[in-house]
């Protein structure tokens, strides 16, 4: 069974995983085989917004395109919140005509997002990559519907681990995102902190998966 990467922004053409390769529409890389494609909030261009929405809203119909995203909210940044906030909707409003999840960049706005997520109705799974913080602030992204997705916090902060514990088995993923170490070093530690073997692991997050992306 393969290892399923949800969120990376290397294309490894490994055989044995299942990656979601994050993808910027203005540099797209049509050898990639399955991806997520979205605007970063870091990356907001606005002579270029329109163009990147068009992109986005073709890449969306087509099977290969797995996800919206990388997109969302960061308020530690330069860019005004307001800025993020609008495109961080047009995008929403796309990807609503699908029935495709959006994988989330969220620093310090998680109320600002559970918010958007009621006022738009949004349907499709919201997951939250990079997960890093505390039981209070996972609660009440789980309570709201939210997955979320770990990586190299897992591998770094040990006081993750208690967090990642409690997360109930059919609402998180497993990432790489940008850093070196191997996914299947993430789920190795992953294993070791939910007591259960990698096999075990890997038909977990398989089934999430399957469920979320609606396969």
């Amino acid at each position: 069974m393969h290892f399923v990467n949800l969120h990376t922004h290397s294309y490894s053409n490994t055989t044995s995983v299942l990656e979601v390769v994050n993808q910027y529409p203005w540099e797209f890389n049509t050898a990639i085989p399955q991806y997520s494609i979205g605007i970063h909030p870091w990356y907001i261009d606005e002579d270029r917004i329109q163009s990147d929405l068009k992109c986005i809203e073709e890449k969306l119909h087509l099977k290969e395109c797995m996800a919206l995203g990388e997109c969302g909210l960061d308020k530690r940044i330069e860019i005004p919140l307001e800025t993020q906030v609008a495109v961080f909707k047009q995008q929403i409003v796309l990807v609503q005509k699908t029935r495709k999840p959006i994988v989330l960049h969220c620093v310090a706005a998680y109320q600002e997002v559970i918010a958007i997520k009621k006022e738009l109705n949004i349907q499709n799974p919201m997951l939250i990559h990079g997960f890093s913080k505390n039981e209070q602030v996972a609660q009440s992204l789980l309570d709201n519907g939210f997955y979320l997705s770990f990586g190299k916090y897992l591998l770094r902060n040990t006081e993750l681990a208690a967090v990642f514990k409690n997360v109930p088995n059919d609402r998180f993923f497993l990432e790489t995102d940008t850093i070196e170490e191997s996914i299947e070093a993430v789920y190795a530690k992953a294993a070791t902190i939910k007591n259960i073997t990698v096999n075990e692991l890997k038909q977990i997050v398989r089934n999430n998966f399957e469920f979320v992306f609606n396969l």
